[in-house]
């Protein structure tokens, strides 16, 4: 019996024993959480950065004092507006009296004419004038352009007149000549523009020409001529065509304070031009210029449509002055021009540019026969205000020189 308990005791602490083992080895499986430091380590919160600046390199300031700090709610001062740098104002000009232009203009004119003049004079002065002397004096008249029919009856004229009074001085000669010089340029043509306003409509200008002709720069020296004696204006850019003609136009007209009327490139002449007079109304402007394009007179469909541009303005009110603007150094070319013109558009006056250079004065006598309509303007070089009303006796004084 005692050997029996004996075996019992043993076997359970045998038990007991391998329990112990296996919940050990789990412990030791186990792990555990790390012991606390002996010293608590605090950490700072990161500091605020400026606005706009780096949190490590914070900008100096400098300190305000108590009265600088706004209040809690206090409204700040508004601050000033910056100042907006505005366009720079054109300078409305106001150009020179055309009164008497071009007698101030005469030594321009002078340079390139007086040498028919002294040519004349030259073969006048002779002791004997005998054929040979006259048949000169045809050929300088030819070379300066005057023209066959009328060189023949100057030359006619002049041969009576020396032969019957018998004059031989040389001012006896120069006055004989200046006045079969202004005779042929004749002086009671009507030269003046009429650009005189109607009761409901502006006076209508068109400027016609071809290429080349300086017809917008024309324009616009007009329009100077205009404002000069009183007049208000508005310019249509009816030339579409051409690069940049309408810019050109416009810059001429905001120097002497006047509107122009254009569209977009290429567009319906005809539609700008009739747009420019209804401004013109509009506004109870006294006169509208309008610059078409520089037509080539070999070019019947471009022709047609200067027709039609004068047309649609009519619509209106009448078209009180058609200018051709010739080119004087061209000589009888021009002519040819004219012709075309005149057929298509009733010419009413000739302006003459570049009169100053090259060109032979006889060209005004020429045009003003071939087209039966005056000389109106003359233009004298490339200034602003070169632009002159034609004046036949200071043109013949300048022919014919001192």
């Amino acid at each position: 019996m005692e050997t029996v308990i004996l075996v019992v005791v043993i076997a359970l602490v045998v038990i007991l024993g391998a329990g112990g083992l296996v919940i050990g080895s789990r412990r030791r499986n186990r792990q555990l959480p790390p012991s606390p430091p002996s010293t608590p380590t605090i950490t700072k919160p990161p500091a605020e950065p400026h606005v706009g600046d780096e949190a490590e390199t914070p900008r100096e300031e400098p300190r305000r004092t108590i009265e600088e700090v706004p209040l809690p709610g206090a409204t700040a001062a508004p601050e000033a507006p910056e100042e907006v740098e505005l366009p720079e104002q054109v300078v409305v000009e106001r150009p020179e009296p055309t009164e008497g232009r071009l007698v101030r203009l005469r030594s321009r004119l002078s340079r390139s004419q007086n040498s028919l003049g002294k040519g004349l004079l030259t073969l006048l002065s002779r002791e004997r004038l005998d054929d040979d002397t006259w048949e000169e004096v045809e050929d300088t008249l030819i070379t300066a352009d005057v023209g066959v029919t009328p060189t023949q009856e100057l030359v006619e004229r002049l041969r009576t007149r020396v032969r019957v009074l018998g004059t031989r001085t040389p001012d006896e000669l120069r006055t004989l000549l200046r006045e079969e010089l202004l005779a042929l340029v004749d002086p009671t043509l009507d030269r003046a523009l009429r650009t005189e306003s109607h009761e409901e409509s502006p006076a209508v200008v068109l400027v016609v020409g071809v290429n080349g002709t300086g017809k917008t720069t024309t324009t616009g020296k007009l329009a100077r001529v205009l404002v000069a004696d009183g007049r208000s204006v508005v310019l249509g850019a009816a030339d579409t065509f051409r690069a940049a003609a309408a810019d050109q136009l416009q810059t001429w007209g905001e120097r002497v304070g006047a509107r122009t009327v254009r569209g977009p490139e290429g567009g319906d002449p005809a539609s700008i031009a009739f747009d420019a007079v209804k401004e013109g109304i509009a506004e109870g402007a006294d006169t509208v210029l309008i610059d078409t394009a520089g037509r080539l007179h070999t070019k019947t469909g471009l022709m047609d449509e200067l027709g039609k541009v004068k047309r649609v303005v009519e619509k209106h009110g009448p078209v009180d002055e058609v200018l051709l603007v010739l080119d004087a150094t061209t000589g009888q070319n021009g002519l040819v021009q004219a012709r075309v013109f005149a057929e298509v558009v009733d010419i009413t006056g000739i302006v003459l540019t570049k009169l100053d250079g090259t060109a032979k004065g006889g060209i005004v006598v020429a045009v003003q026969r071939e087209l039966g309509v005056p000389v109106k303007l003359v233009g004298l070089g490339e200034g602003a205000d070169d632009l002159a009303p034609f004046e036949p006796e200071a043109f013949v004084d300048a022919l014919i020189g001192e």
